[in-house]
């Protein structure tokens, strides 16, 4: 195994922890990893409207032999792994991977994934949670660079109105961020979404 940077140390051998039988994992780019932010009322209220245990998700990729996620959480930005891993909830977290990443995530696909990913540096997070690109939110980030390069879709884009939005917190949210114009034909994409699809197997978690 190549030589890894030592401030990434702990994070490998959490992945090598979790390998599979066949043996250990380890970060790898273009891998999807997913928390929960439940500890506030933003990542309670996706993860009650999505019906899923998280509510935010980035991408790894590794630049100088150092793990990075690409992550939308103000500006998109680069946040070394360790670091992304305290901020979520309990420390906990979840990697999964495309099952026939072997053959797809070639070397020629990552660096259309990070040329891709490079062209939402800098964004501004979209609490509103629109389509466009002018400013744009966690999972709408990693599912855009993926489809944009590589003409992968992981998971389904819905429309606001087929997430469950009857809970009192979820419905707070919504009149706090759009009063009583809520867009329910938008189409959005959730952590949730993301985790789910069968495209994906888990090869890390804590």
């Amino acid at each position: 195994m190549k030589r890894i940077a030592g401030c990434c140390l702990v994070v490998l051998l959490c992945f090598r922890a979790s390998g599979s039988p066949a043996g250990p994992a380890v970060p790898a780019n273009g891998d999807l990893v997913f928390q929960s932010m439940g500890s506030s009322s933003q990542g309670k209220a996706i993860e009650l409207a999505t019906r899923s245990p998280y509510s935010h998700m980035g991408m790894i990729f590794i630049k100088d032999r150092k793990y990075y996620v690409l992550e939308a959480v103000g500006p998109v930005k680069y946040t070394p792994l360790e670091a992304w891993i305290r901020q979520g909830e309990g420390g906990r977290y979840v990697v999964r991977r495309l099952k026939n990443a072997d053959t797809i995530l070639t070397p020629e696909a990552v660096g259309r994934l990070k040329k891709e990913a490079g062209k939402y540096l800098g964004k501004p997070y979209d609490h509103y949670f629109g389509w466009s690109d002018k400013r744009i939110y966690c999972s709408e980030l990693v599912w855009k660079i993926y489809r944009n390069a590589l003409g992968i879709e992981i998971g389904k884009p819905m429309k606001l109105r087929e997430f469950d939005l009857g809970h009192p917190l979820v419905k707070e949210k919504l009149k706090e961020r759009y009063g009583d114009d809520v867009p329910l034909d938008e189409p959005a994409v959730s952590p949730g979404q993301m985790y789910r699809s069968e495209m994906l197997e888990t090869v890390a978690s804590h």
